[in-house]
């Protein structure tokens, strides 16, 4: 499942200004034809070998990252509800060195949140520079859950006004703002939409209903959710357009297939790093002088 650069980003990242129509977008895509044709067993074999081979090259990109201490990545993900974000972190960071990286996942907002701007929680959490951070959820939830429910709205103690597409694109704006103040403070920013289908989805909530050993990643919330779903893909559709920038993109991930969905993650996050040109940080000659001395000592001892 060979994966170039330049394909792979214009599949799947949604340009600036683009339109953007979900629709469009196939959750259960598993490569060109030529590929398809080698059937799911042995296209499932490629994709984790692609997904091993970038693990490997994450692991060393992100050792780069740590020494030289001067960017950070921030990984988005957002999602409908079982669409594989847990899976997704889990393998693609499965070879990255725990020092280097934090998972934070975002629940309501406690009352001390609820007092500042609805970034601030998460401005918080962002990365260091050498450590790679990922948002399990995110801000993007103050334009999705929150617009589909408006109730969660009327809990933030804004100020009085109307709440109508101006406000919404305001927020956009403000997240397009704080991005770009982050990307230019050296944080590279991957925003990652895991394209689930409605269908796919159902199957994984009954396995999860079926199977007592996924018991405990159901709720009935998650029903409840589902009953939104066109408004959410409209939400969708909206958040994508506004805020896929030149700075902070989005990419749309087919999701249907797991297998698909991590190789392809792995591969992006991978280039991406792999792009800012690391190399471990060279030694000032005061540096190069005192380790000189300090092997000097160590060899002269027993």
């Amino acid at each position: 499942m060979p994966l170039k650069p330049k394909k792979i980003y214009k599949l799947f990242q949604i340009a600036p200004r683009d339109k953007v129509r979900l629709e469009d977008h196939d959750p259960g895509w598993m490569g060109a034809p030529e590929l398809r044709a080698l059937g799911k067993s042995r296209l499932k074999q490629r994709a984790q070998a692609v997904l091993a081979h970038n693990v490997e090259e994450l692991a060393e990109a992100q050792e780069l990252l740590y020494a030289n201490d001067v960017y950070s990545v921030l990984l988005v993900f957002q999602a409908m509800d079982a669409a594989g974000k847990d899976g997704t972190i889990k393998h693609v960071m499965s070879g990255v060195n725990p020092q280097g990286c934090q998972v934070f996942s975002f629940k309501q907002p406690s009352a001390e949140e609820l007092d500042h701007n609805f970034l601030w929680r998460y401005s918080r959490c962002l990365p260091e520079r050498g450590r790679i951070g990922i948002f399990n959820r995110s801000y993007y939830e103050e334009v999705l859950v929150v617009r589909v429910h408006p109730a969660i709205l009327a809990r933030q103690k804004l100020p009085a006004g109307k709440r109508g597409k101006s406000f919404w694109k305001e927020r956009y704006e403000d997240i397009n703002n704080f991005e770009q103040h982050l990307a230019r403070n050296g944080t590279l920013i991957l925003k990652f939409f895991l394209n689930v289908s409605k269908g796919e989805q159902k199957q994984r909530f009954l396995e999860r209903l079926e199977n007592p050993e996924k018991h405990w990643k159901f709720s009935a919330a998650d029903i409840r959710e589902r009953g939104f779903w066109d408004d959410y893909m409209e939400a969708y559709d909206e958040m994508l357009e506004a805020t896929s920038t030149e700075w902070a993109p989005w990419y749309v991930i087919p999701a249907d297939h797991k297998f698909v969905t991590r190789a392809i993650v792995a591969f992006i996050v991978s280039d991406q790093i792999k792009a800012l040109r690391l190399r471990h940080p060279k030694a000032a000659p005061e540096q190069l002088k005192a380790l000189a001395a300090a092997k000097q000592e160590l060899l002269g001892k027993r």
